[in-house]
C-alpha cells in the first residue's frame, strides 16, 4: 500500500489510497485524540463537586421531559409556561420555526439518545415503545426537511444506534429488533421527493403525506434554500444507508454536497448563506459561520470521520482556510461578501456561531477556539445567557435566546481537548443561569428578552436532545457512561451514530472528484484534527493565557462596530478611507472623494460600498437610539416568586425605570377602571400599583390621576381583548404634548393577554405584588424554598393549578419589525381623541426577537459611539444621502450608480431574521 501524497493526521500517516478500514480506524483515533484531557498543572474541580453538577444536570433534565411528558406528550413540543402541548395549528403560527413541527412526537424522538447517555434505560425502553406505537410519520402536514432530518431521522437514528448497543450489552432491550431503523427508513423515503430538482439540492419543505408539488403537499414552490439546509443531510442519510443497506439516501445527500462545492465562490472558496435550488445561483452573497451555513462546514469535516472520504476533508480544509483568512477576526467572526471578501457584510454576530469553537477542536485549531469561546462567555455574563445576535461593539441586536445549546457544546469540546478546568466552572455558571433565570414549574422556558429577563412559552425540543447532553458529559467521568462515548459521532442535533458505519455496506465507492491531494503550506492544512502534541503545550497554563486578554473586552472594549480595511488601502502617502461618521456634506473634500468612489479604482470603489453600509447602519443605529427599551413587570408574590415575568411597554413620560430603583408593590385596579377621571377609590390604590385599561383619554391624564390617588406607580392594560405581543409589536406610551414634568411615578402599558395574568392571578389570590423594573431581577430562593412542597410532583401539580392554568400564553412567537419609523398613535380610538399629541408611539417591536431592535450597551459603558452618534445626528438632514434609497439627491444618484446591487444586499440583509 502506497503512502505517496498520504496525509498528516494525528500524529500519524493515513495513505491516500489506504483501506476503509484503516481510514476509519484513523478517524476514530481523531475522535479519540478530539476528547483526551490534559490535566497537567491544573487544579481540577473535586470529584465530589463534578458529581454533584452531574446529578444537578439530571434533575434538571428530570424536569424538562417530565413535564413534558405529562403535559405536553403525544404534542411535539411543551408550552412550559401554560403546561401544554404545542400543536401545529392550534396555536398561533410562528413563521418558520413551526415547520420543525410534525405531529410526530418530535421531543420525544429528539431525547430518546439523551436518556441513554444521562443512564436513564428504564426511561430509554418506555420512550422506544411510545414512539413504536404512537408516533406517525404520514400525517398531511408541510415540515422543513432540514429540521426533519436532523431532529427526527437523527433522533431514530441515534435511538436505534444506542438499542443494538443496549442489547448486545445483554441487560436491556432484548426485545428490539430494529423497529426504530424501520421507522427511520419510512421517514428517509418520504424526504427523498425533495431531491427532485436539476440540481439534486432539496426543496426546503416537503409535505409527509403528499410530498411535492402535488396540489394537496402545499409545498414545492419554493425557489431558494440555505446553505446548510442542503448541507446537513450527510451524516443521517449515510447511517440510514450503511444501517440498511440502501444506497440511495447516501447518494442523494452526496449529490446536494457535490453541487454546492462546485458553486462555491473559486476566487475566495466561501459559499453564501442562500442558493436557487433549480440554477444554483446564490440567492444571499454573504458568508459567514452562523445561521444559514454552520452545519454545513460541520457535516464536511464529521462526514469524514465517520465515512473516510478524504475529499469531505479536503474540502473542509479549503473552505476553513477562507474563513480563517476573510472571516476570523479574533475573537469575532464577522460575515463577508463571497465576491468581495476582504468587505463586511455585517457588524453584528448571531448566536448559531457559538458552535464553531468546538469544530475548531475537532479540527485542531485551538487557539482562535478559546479566543472566541471567551468572548461569547463574556458576553453571556453580562446577560445571562448569549442574545440571539450582537454588535461588534457587544451590543444587543436581537435579545430573544431559545436556549440554544451550542456554546454549551463548544464549552463541552474545549474541556475535553484541554482537561482545564475553567471550562467545568463556565458549565457551572450555565447550570445556575438556566435554574435561576429560565426554570419555571413546568419546565424551562425561553427567554424572550435578555435585557428584561422576560419568557416566552417555548421549550424546543433540542434542549433536550443537545443540552443535557453535553452539560453531563461535562462533568461525567468516564464510569460515570454506560458505553463508550468515543465509539460514536455527535450530529449536528448530539445524535449519536457509531464509527464503525464508515465499515459497512460500503457500496458507494466514489473516486475522489475534489482534487489529487497535494501537500498545502498553509498551516491549516497541517493536522487533520487535534493532536497532543498541538493542543497540549507543555505550559499548563496555555488556554489560560491565551483567554486572559479577552477578560476586559466586553466591560472596557467599545471597538464601534469593527470593519476590516484593506492593507493595501492604506497606500503609501494616501490618506485613509473616508468613514461614514466623519462625513460633512459641507466639506468640498468629502464631496470630491465621494465622487471618485467607484470610479478611480477597484479599492476606491469598495472604499465607496464600505462608505455607504457604513452610512446605512449608522442611520440605522440613530432610528433605534430614539427608542426606549422595554421593561419588565415581575410577579414576585406567592406562589410565582417571580418566576413569571412580562415584558412591559415603556413611557416616555414619568420615572425613568432604567435610571432610578425598580419599584414593588401590590396592585389593585382604580375606579374608574379607565382611569380618566378622579378616582373613586383612592383608599385603594394608595401607596400600590395601580391598574387601568386603555382608552378615553391620555396616557398622561390616567397618569396624574392615579398619581393623585397616591399611587407609586401604573400598569395600563390595553382594551383590545386577545391583543399580545405575538401579534403585535410593543408599544411606548407618549405624552399628551404638554409639559409632563410633573409625573413623577413610573408607567408600563401591557397588552390584552398579559395583563389577564395579572388580573387572573388577584382573582386567584387577591394580594398580588409585583415588582416594576428596567429588567427582571433575581428570585428570592429563600422564599421559594418555603413554597416546595415535598416532593417535586406535587410541586409542579400545585404551580400548574394555581400559577399557570391560564390559556393565555405569556409571551409567544416572535414578531416581525415595522420597517418604518414608529408612528405616533392616539390613546383613544375616537376622532376627537385623535386630535391629541402623540400618544401611543410603537417602539419598532421593542420585544427581543427582529432585526430592528434597539441595540443596548451591554454595561453602559461604551458612550463614545453614542457621542458620535449624536454628534453626526446633528448634520444628518445634510450629510446622510437619504439612506432610504427612494429620493436620493443628485449629484450622490449617478455616483451610487454602479452600487445599486451591493446596496440592495445590505438593505436585505438588514431585514432577515434568524
Amino acid at each position: 500500500m502506497s503512502e505517496a501524497g498520504g496525509r498528516r493526521g494525528c500524529g500519524c500517516r493515513v495513505p491516500q489510497r489506504a483501506s476503509w478500514s484503516l481510514v476509519a480506524a484513523t478517524a476514530a483515533l481523531c475522535l479519540v485524540l478530539a476528547t483526551s484531557v490534559c490535566t497537567a498543572g491544573a487544579a481540577p474541580m473535586s470529584r465530589e463537586e463534578k458529581q454533584k453538577l452531574g446529578n444537578q444536570v439530571l434533575e434538571m433534565f428530570d424536569h424538562a421531559y417530565g413535564n413534558y411528558m405529562e403535559h405536553a406528550y403525544p404534542a411535539d413540543e411543551l408550552m412550559p409556561l401554560t403546561c401544554r402541548g404545542r400543536v401545529r395549528g392550534q396555536e398561533p403560527s410562528r413563521g418558520d420555526v413551526d415547520d420543525a413541527l410534525g405531529k410526530f412526537s418530535l421531543t420525544l424522538i429528539d431525547s430518546l439518545d439523551t436518556l441513554v447517555v444521562l443512564n436513564k434505560t428504564k426511561e430509554f425502553e418506555d420512550a422506544v415503545r411510545k414512539v413504536l406505537r404512537d408516533v406517525n410519520l404520514d400525517n398531511d402536514v408541510v415540515v422543513s426537511v432540514f429540521e426533519t432530518n436532523i431532529r427526527v431521522l437523527g433522533g431514530l437514528l441515534g435511538g436505534h444506534s444506542l438499542a443494538i448497543m443496549l442489547k448486545d450489552k445483554g441487560e436491556h432491550m432484548q426485545w428490539y429488533n430494529g423497529e426504530l431503523l424501520q421507522m427511520a427508513k419510512q421517514l428517509g423515503y418520504k424526504l427523498l421527493p425533495a431531491f427532485n430538482t436539476t440540481s439534486g439540492l432539496p426543496y426546503p419543505r416537503i409535505n409527509l403525506k403528499f410530498g411535492i408539488r402535488k396540489p394537496e403537499a402545499r409545498t414545492g414552490t419554493e425557489t431558494d434554500t440555505c446553505t446548510a439546509c442542503a448541507g446537513t443531510l450527510i451524516l443521517e442519510f449515510a447511517a440510514l444507508s450503511r444501517f440498511t443497506g440502501a444506497t440511495i439516501f447516501e447518494e442523494y445527500a452526496r449529490k446536494a454536497l457535490d453541487f454546492l462545492w462546485e458553486k462555491r465562490q473559486r476566487s475566495s472558496n466561501l459559499v453564501g448563506v442562500t442558493i436557487n435550488i433549480h440554477t444554483g445561483d446564490w440567492v444571499r452573497k454573504d458568508s459567514g459561520v452562523g445561521a444559514g451555513i454552520d452545519s454545513y462546514y460541520e457535516y464536511l469535516l464529521k462526514a469524514y470521520v465517520l465515512l473516510g472520504d478524504d475529499s469531505f476533508l479536503e474540502r473542509f480544509n479549503t473552505h476553513y482556510d477562507a474563513i480563517m483568512r476573510y472571516i476570523s477576526q479574533p475573537p469575532l467572526l464577522l460575515d463577508v461578501h463571497i465576491h468581495k471578501p476582504m468587505l463586511n457584510a455585517r457588524t453584528w454576530m448571531d448566536a448559531l456561531l457559538a458552535f464553531f469553537p468546538g469544530l475548531q477542536v475537532l479540527k485542531g485549531d485551538i487557539r482562535p477556539a478559546i479566543e472566541t469561546h471567551e468572548m461569547l462567555y463574556q458576553v453571556i455574563k453580562k446577560h445571562n445567557f448569549l442574545p440571539e445576535a450582537f454588535t461588534t461593539d457587544f451590543r444587543v441586536h436581537w435579545a430573544q435566546h431559545p436556549l440554544r445549546p451550542e456554546f454549551a457544546e463548544s464549552t463541552y469540546f474545549l474541556y475535553k481537548a484541554t482537561g482545564d478546568p475553567y471550562y467545568l466552572e463556565v458549565g457551572k455558571t450555565l447550570i445556575e443561569n438556566l435554574n435561576k433565570y429560565a426554570r419555571v414549574p413546568c419546565g424551562f422556558a425561553a427567554m424572550k428578552d435578555v435585557r428584561t429577563g422576560s419568557h416566552e412559552d417555548r421549550m424546543d425540543s433540542f434542549f433536550l436532545a443537545e443540552m443535557f447532553k453535553y452539560l453531563y458529559l461535562l462533568f461525567a467521568d468516564k464510569e460515570d457512561i454506560i458505553f463508550d462515548i468515543e465509539d460514536y459521532i455527535f450530529t449536528t442535533e448530539a445524535h449519536l451514530l457509531p464509527l464503525w458505519l464508515s465499515t459497512t455496506n460500503r457500496s458507494i465507492s466514489k473516486k475522489n472528484t475534489t482534487s489529487e491531494y497535494t501537500e498545502l503550506d498553509d498551516s491549516n492544512f497541517d493536522w487533520t484534527c487535534p493532536n497532543t502534541q498541538i493542543l497540549f503545550p507543555n505550559d499548563p497554563l496555555y488556554a489560560q493565557s491565551i483567554r486572559e486578554p479577552l477578560k476586559n473586552v466586553v466591560d472596557k472594549s467599545c471597538p464601534r462596530g469593527i470593519i476590516r480595511v484593506r492593507e493595501e488601502s492604506f497606500r503609501s502617502g494616501a490618506k485613509p478611507p473616508l468613514r461614514a461618521r466623519d462625513f460633512m456634506a459641507t466639506n468640498p473634500e468629502h464631496l470630491e472623494i465621494l465622487k471618485k468612489m467607484g470610479a478611480a479604482s477597484s479599492i476606491d470603489a469598495e472604499d465607496g460600498l464600505r462608505f455607504m453600509q457604513e452610512m446605512i447602519e449608522l442611520s440605522s443605529q440613530q432610528q433605534k437610539e430614539q427608542q426606549l427599551p422595554p421593561r419588565a413587570v415581575q410577579i414576585i408574590s406567592h406562589p410565582f416568586f417571580g418566576r413569571v415575568v412580562l415584558t412591559a411597554g415603556p413611557a416616555q413620560f414619568g420615572l425613568d425605570l432604567s435610571k432610578h430603583k425598580e419599584t414593588r408593590g401590590f396592585v389593585a385596579s382604580s375606579k374608574p377602571y379607565n382611569g380618566c377621571s378622579e378616582l373613586t377609590n383612592p383608599e385603594a390604590v394608595m401607596g400600590k400599583i395601580a391598574l387601568i385599561q386603555r382608552g378615553q383619554c391620555m396616557f398622561a391624564e390616567k397618569a396624574r390621576n392615579i398619581q393623585n390617588a397616591g399611587a407609586i406607580g401604573g400598569i395600563v392594560i390595553d382594551d383590545n381583548e386577545g391583543s399580545s405581543s405575538d401579534t403585535a409589536p410593543l408599544f411606548q406610551m407618549a405624552g399628551d404634548g404638554k409639559d409632563t414634568d410633573d409625573i413623577k411615578i413610573p408607567m408600563l402599558f401591557l397588552f390584552s393577554k398579559e395583563g389577564s395574568i395579572i388580573l387572573d392571578a388577584i382573582r386567584e389570590h387577591e394580594q398580588v405584588e409585583v415588582l416594576l423594573s428596567d429588567k427582571a431581577r433575581d428570585r428570592d430562593p429563600e422564599m421559594e424554598n418555603e413554597e416546595q412542597p415535598s416532593s417535586e410532583n406535587d410541586s409542579q401539580n400545585q404551580s400548574a393549578e394555581q400559577v399557570l392554568s391560564l390559556s393565555q400564553t405569556v409571551d409567544l412567537a416572535d414578531q416581525e419589525t415595522p420597517e418604518n419609523p414608529p408612528d405616533s398613535h392616539s390613546e383613544s380610538s375616537s376622532p376627537a381623541d385623535t386630535e391629541e399629541a402623540a400618544d401611543f408611539v410603537p417602539s419598532e417591536q421593542i420585544s427581543s426577537s427582529t432585526e430592528n431592535h434597539e441595540t443596548t450597551s451591554l454595561d453602559g459603558e461604551c458612550t463614545d459611539l453614542d457621542n458620535q452618534l449624536q454628534e453626526q445626528s446633528e448634520t444628518e438632514e445634510d450629510s446622510s444621502p437619504n439612506v432610504s434609497w427612494g429620493s436620493k439627491a443628485q449629484p450622490i444618484d449617478s455616483i451610487l450608480a454602479d452600487w445599486n446591487e451591493d446596496i440592495e444586499a445590505f438593505e436585505m440583509m438588514e431585514k432577515d431574521e434568524l
